[in-house]
């Protein structure tokens, strides 16, 4: 495969996602149906699926089956919607729209969005406990415990924390690139490990290999989101455009500026794809996606 293939191979994995999403989501037309027709908005008809790509690039260097992935791809990115949906909400960072159309809270209502929310992040973890993902249920188990470490307080929820009591303060770069591992990063890192663990065991070295892409692909991301929110406009992100400057957030660009920002995201580039460049030809995928994140428009 090259990289000439790379725009078909995502635009396939996007639609198995929402596909796999459609089905595993209930049916707005049951009880609570108000509910079930909230959370399908929150989740099907946006975003890049980045997360579950991530899952599929690196399920392949372990032979990892498509359904298996599916499922793992089905959680990370249940995951990632919940946390949307909360952190929109009035008292978090009180954003009115998402992905093109108005958030959750503002279509329904906000006791609404919680629920959705919340229902969301269960769904996650019985997308990973209901079927088979890998031949050692042992190693099933700590694939669970991985997505919840992930989401909680040593991670996604954690960095969300410590972004809140951020807000108006002087952040060092290590600091910031603290909360960010944890805000951002450790839900793309386990994005990846994760799609491994769904097929063969990887050598030693490799695994560590894969471990570091994530750490550095998650950081990159931040980074190019802080770029593009003082960057871009309401209409190409799709949310508000510069929400983190009005709000006297700490980001990349407020820290280093915006040219230094941008060499800090093109060096993290770099890194990734030379640590994942010893993997050799199964890896190309990851290769590609980290280029995707560093160029994207939204």
């Amino acid at each position: 495969m090259n990289g000439a293939d790379f725009p078909a191979w995502m635009a396939t994995i996007q639609q198995r996602t929402e596909a796999a999403l459609a089905a595993l989501l209930p049916d707005a037309g049951i009880a609570p149906a108000r509910l079930h027709g909230a959370m399908r908005y929150a989740v099907l008809d946006g975003g890049k699926r980045v997360r579950p790509l991530l899952v599929h690039a690196a399920g392949q260097l372990a032979d990892a089956p498509p359904e298996r992935l599916d499922k793992v791809a089905c959680a990370v990115e249940l995951i990632h919607a919940y946390s949307l949906v909360h952190d929109d909400l009035p008292c978090m960072d009180d954003d009115v729209l998402r992905r093109g159309k108005p958030t959750v809270h503002v279509e329904y209502d906000e006791a609404t969005a919680l629920l959705v929310g919340d229902a969301l992040q269960a769904l996650a973890f019985q997308s990973l406990a209901e079927a088979p993902l890998c031949d050692d249920p042992a190693g099933q188990l700590e694939m669970i415990t991985q997505l919840a470490r992930a989401a909680g307080s040593r991670g996604m929820a954690g960095g969300q924390a410590i972004d809140l009591e951020s807000v108006g303060k002087p952040l060092t770069r290590e600091e910031l690139e603290y909360m960010h591992i944890h805000k951002t990063g450790a839900l793309i890192r386990a994005s990846v490990l994760l799609g491994t663990q769904c097929g063969k065991p990887l050598a030693p070295a490799e695994a560590d290999r894969l471990d570091r892409y994530g750490k550095l692909v998650g950081l990159l991301f931040q980074v190019v989101d802080d770029i593009l929110d003082a960057g871009a406009d309401t209409a190409t992100l799709g949310k508000t455009a510069g929400k983190d400057a009005d709000h006297n957030k700490p980001t990349y660009v407020t820290l280093l500026g915006l040219t230094e920002a941008r060499a800090l995201a093109e060096s993290l580039l770099a890194d990734a794809r030379q640590t994942v460049a010893a993997l050799g030809p199964r890896a190309c995928r990851l290769d590609e996606l980290a280029t995707f994140i560093v160029h994207r428009k939204f």
